[in-house]
């Protein structure tokens, strides 16, 4: 499967205008107006939502003119081949295994995971490394966040164990 450049382009103009129409609702549950005392709360991102529908939509008419001038080959310019496909589709996956984890078991065994796997599979460190590599991490998130800032994170059931709050 590939991508080409023409539905990726109207993808996103799809998705952009999605977005504007999102901050456009939303502002007019909020009011857009302007009232005696100045605007209301949902004026800025009300027009701002409108400027992104209208980018949108000259986005994807662009996109069009440009596929039915184009000579030859029909705007199917390469986007994304197979090969850059699946690795997109990994990362995809690998970050989605990490909201999830990071959700369930907190931002410590979430990131120390994450950056461990990633370590190991793209970097090509031993399993061992990458794992320190991934507690090490940890490590230093919880001491930048909990010790140095007074932030505390997510930690899920390993909370207890931790003995902190």
């Amino acid at each position: 499967m590939t991508v080409r450049r023409f539905h990726a382009e109207v993808a996103t103009a799809i998705g952009t205008g999605a977005l504007g129409a999102a901050a456009v609702i939303g502002a007019l549950e909020l009011g857009h107006g302007w009232s005696e005392s100045g605007p209301e709360s949902g004026y800025f991102p009300f027009y701002v939502g409108v400027i992104l529908i209208l980018a949108s939509l000259w986005n994807l008419g662009a996109a069009i003119v440009a596929r039915q001038t184009a000579q030859g080959d029909d705007g199917a310019e390469l986007f994304l081949d197979r090969e850059r496909l699946l690795r997109l589709g990994r990362f995809i996956g690998t970050m989605l295994a990490f909201v999830i984890l990071t959700v369930v078991m907190g931002i410590y065994v979430g990131a120390a995971s994450y950056v461990a796997w990633n370590a190991w599979r793209s970097g090509g460190y031993r399993a061992w490394v990458a794992l320190a590599i991934g507690c090490g991490f940890s490590v230093a998130l919880y001491l930048v966040f909990e010790v140095a800032f007074l932030v505390p994170l997510l930690k899920g059931p390993i909370e207890p164990l931790l003995g902190i709050y």
